[in-house]
């Protein structure tokens, strides 16, 4: 019987404690919420800061790889502004940027990387390859549209 006294003794302390509490508990409960929420918040808009940037970069390198290859096919300029190992720096550039993209602009820029590959040393006299390089070239500038747009 004494033991069941102090047992409901204890448990209406602990109500009673937690009433005197409340509000000290909620307010930890909001600190914590906020904290956590907070966090989450700076951590989505860092990676869409990283996003952003990069998709911009890779903007600027995807219309200077297309200068290589108008350079390179029409003027027939192998050798400065139609280098094709010019057209290699910006394509690999452009994948290594895309790293901090989703996987899908990732996939975009290493086919480019790959349809240079398949295509750059004939690109000068070749119609069918400055096609399929416009055609990557497109599709990634595509992606990286698609990906800004859906950007917070």
């Amino acid at each position: 019987m004494v033991l069941l006294n102090m047992a409901k003794k204890t448990q209406l302390n602990f109500v009673k404690q937690i009433k005197d509490n409340a509000i000290a508990l909620i307010s930890l409960f909001i600190a914590i919420s906020s904290l956590s929420y907070n966090s989450w918040r700076n951590e989505l808009t860092e990676d869409n800061r990283n996003q952003r940037f990069a998709a911009f970069e890779i903007i600027l390198k995807i219309n200077e790889l297309q200068q290589v290859v108008f350079y390179n096919h029409y003027e027939k300029d192998l050798e400065h502004k139609g280098n094709p190992r010019l057209g290699w720096t910006y394509a690999l550039t452009i994948r290594d940027l895309a790293m901090v993209l989703p996987t899908k602009q990732q996939l975009a820029a290493q086919s480019l990387v790959d349809t240079w590959s398949d295509n750059w040393q004939t690109l000068h006299k070749d119609m069918e390859n400055k096609n399929a390089i416009d055609l990557s070239i497109d599709a990634m500038r595509d992606e990286i549209v698609e990906l800004l747009a859906s950007l917070d």
